[in-house]
C-alpha cells in the first residue's frame, strides 16, 4: 500500500505542468553549467567529477521546490479533500510524499550524473582536456545524501506552511539569512557551525564524506531544518481541517 501510494506521489510530482516546467528549467540550468564549464573552464579542469558538481548545483537549489509543491499544493489547489477521503491516514500520505521526494532527489542525481557523462564526452574531443572519469562511491553518495536532505527541507517547510507560495518564499529566504547572519555576526558563528545546514553539509556537496565531528554537527542541522519543520509538519497535517 505505501509503495503504491509512493509511485502514486512521485507521479503526481511530475505530471501537473508546473511540476513539468520547473523539471524542464531545471535540466536546461544543469545543462547550461556543463556548457559554461566547456566555454569558460581550462582543459584541466575537465573532468567528470567537476562536471556533475557543476550540473547539480541548479539541480540541488530548484529540485526542493517540488519537494514543497508536492506537500503545499493539497491545500493551494483544493485537492487535500480527495486526497485525504482516497487515504483518510494521513500520515501514510505524507511518508509517501517523504519517500516520493527521496526517490525524485535519487532520479536527480542520475540526471547530473548523464549531464556530467555527457560533458566529459565533448570534452575528451578537444586538445589538452583532462577528460578523467574517475570517480568514488563516496561522491555519488555524498551527493545523494545532500540531495535528499535539501528534498525533504522542501517537502517539511510545505507541510508545516501548507501555502506554496510563502513554503517556497520562506525555502529561499530563511535558510539564506540564517547562513549570511552565521558569517557576517560574530557571536553566532558557533552557533552556525553547528546549525547551518548550508555550513555542516558543505563537504557533501563537494563530494567527501564529514570528518571528525562533522557527522554530529550535520545531524544538528538536519534535525533544525528537516526534522523540526517534518515534525511539526506532520502534526498540522493530521490537525488541518479540510475544507
Amino acid at each position: 500500500m505505501l509503495w503504491r501510494l509512493t509511485t502514486t506521489e512521485l507521479r503526481k510530482m511530475v505530471d501537473t505542468r508546473a511540476g513539468l516546467a520547473l523539471l524542464g528549467v531545471t535540466e536546461l540550468l544543469a545543462l547550461g553549467i556543463v556548457v559554461v564549464q566547456l566555454l569558460a573552464g581550462k582543459p584541466a579542469t575537465w573532468t567528470f567529477q567537476a562536471f556533475f558538481f557543476g550540473a547539480l548545483t541548479p539541480i540541488g537549489v530548484l529540485l526542493p521546490v517540488l519537494g514543497v509543491l508536492s506537500v503545499s499544493s493539497e491545500w493551494s489547489q483544493r485537492t487535500a479533500l480527495t486526497t485525504f477521503a482516497l487515504v483518510p491516514r494521513r500520515e501514510r500520505v505524507l511518508a509517501a510524499k517523504v519517500l516520493a521526494g527521496c526517490a525524485l532527489a535519487a532520479l536527480a542525481v542520475g540526471a547530473g550524473a548523464l549531464d556530467a557523462a555527457l560533458g566529459n564526452l565533448v570534452a575528451a574531443a578537444r586538445p589538452h582536456a583532462n577528460g578523467s572519469w574517475h570517480v568514488t562511491e563516496a561522491t555519488f553518495g555524498a551527493a545523494l545524501l545532500v540531495m535528499v536532505l535539501y528534498v525533504l527541507l522542501g517537502v517539511g517547510f510545505g507541510a508545516l506552511l501548507q501555502s506554496s507560495p510563502v513554503a517556497i518564499v520562506v525555502y529561499f529566504v530563511l535558510p539564506t539569512a540564517w547562513t549570511v547572519a552565521g558569517r557576517l555576526v560574530s557571536w553566532l558563528h558557533d552557533w552556525a557551525s553547528w546549525l547551518d545546514l548550508g555550513t555542516t553539509a558543505d563537504s557533501l556537496t563537494r563530494g567527501a564524506w564529514p570528518a571528525g565531528d562533522g557527522w554530529e554537527r550535520l545531524a544538528a542541522s538536519v534535525a533544525l531544518w528537516v526534522g523540526l519543520p517534518l515534525a511539526l509538519g506532520l502534526v498540522r497535517v493530521l490537525r488541518s481541517e479540510i475544507k
